[in-house]
């Protein structure tokens, strides 16, 4: 019997799929060793010990954490999230994100608007990636803001550095993300059980046809997806901790201060430039636009490339 399911049956009130998370965790031991398999054979005569994480308020509490605040209406907050930023509390950060910062911003006008543990997040950036978000501060500005993300009516555009020179300077990548098979942490384009998705991307500048700034509008929106889609073409993003496994050739190409600068920047250089949208309760159209953070703009400027 596999590994998740024996261990459902036996756990009263827990999930396969609860189970299968805890596995992938490594809250699992097989005596002495860590078992990471969910679909691993059970095997006899051996003691499993499942370790769950120690259980945490359902309502994320608030704390003054700064960011900058680009309007704000009774309706919705418009900000420039910071890189290092979570977006909201989940398993290894469950305190310290942008939430808890809304919660203490907002006061008891936030807490219940969209869910207890998500209050508020229409949609979200991943943690290492900077730029333009909105967040609801009303129900009625959910639902409306809601519609448009999964309608995409709306402008989005995104800044990423990515290696090498995409070819030709514009156009559409498309593919299926869904779990990486070889590494559930991961996301893939995949050929089956995977979620459609499209990104269209026009190139703004390049150097020494190593380094390429690219501008990504989205179709869709799967977890992942503009790092994905680049990586997938060939041409990962700058810094990326996930999808840029190995030195590109491409970094060849460019001086060693340059080529270094590069190859240490620490996290994904890619920034949520433009967020357009209709206003949920006056349908005016408003927009938003920001410039990277000094870190990736110090890399711009390395290359003579511009981010703004």
């Amino acid at each position: 019997m596999r590994l998740d399911r024996f261990l459902a049956e036996a756990i009263e009130d827990m999930s396969r799929s609860r189970v299968k998370q805890f596995i992938e965790e490594g809250r699992v031991r097989r005596g002495d060793v860590v078992a990471l398999q969910p679909a691993e054979a059970v095997r006899s005569g051996v003691a499993y010990v499942l370790q769950p994480p120690m259980p945490v308020s359902a309502t994320p509490a608030a704390q003054h954490i700064a960011f900058d605040i680009l309007f704000e209406d009774d309706d919705l907050i418009v900000l420039d999230k910071p890189a290092g930023l979570v977006v909201h509390p989940a398993p290894g950060n469950e305190d310290g994100t942008l939430v808890n910062a809304l919660l203490a911003h907002c006061g008891d006008t936030l807490p219940g608007i969209g869910g207890e543990r998500r209050p508020g997040i229409v949609h979200r950036l991943d943690k290492d990636t900077s730029g333009v978000m909105v967040v609801a501060k009303t129900e009625m500005a959910l639902a409306a803001l809601s519609l448009a993300f999964a309608t995409r009516d709306l402008d989005r555009a995104y800044l990423a550095l990515c290696w090498g020179l995409p070819n030709p300077a514009s156009g559409s990548i498309e593919g299926a993300i869904g779990r990486d098979p070889r590494d559930r942490k991961r996301m893939a384009v995949v050929e089956r059980g995977g979620k459609l998705a499209l990104t269209h991307y026009r190139l703004l500048g390049a150097a020494q046809g190593a380094v390429s700034l690219v501008e990504c509008r989205l179709a869709t929106g799967r977890t992942h997806q503009i790092r994905v889609h680049l990586a997938t073409a060939g041409h990962p993003i700058v810094g990326d901790p996930v999808y840029l496994r190995r030195v590109p050739g491409a970094a060849k190409l460019l001086g060693l201060a340059d080529r270094e600068a590069m190859l240490d920047f620490p996290r994904q250089a890619l920034h949520a430039a433009r967020l357009g949208f209709r206003h949920p309760r006056s349908g005016a159209q408003m927009a938003f636009e920001t410039p990277p953070p000094d870190d990736m703009k110090s890399l711009l400027e390395r290359l003579n490339l511009s981010g703004s």
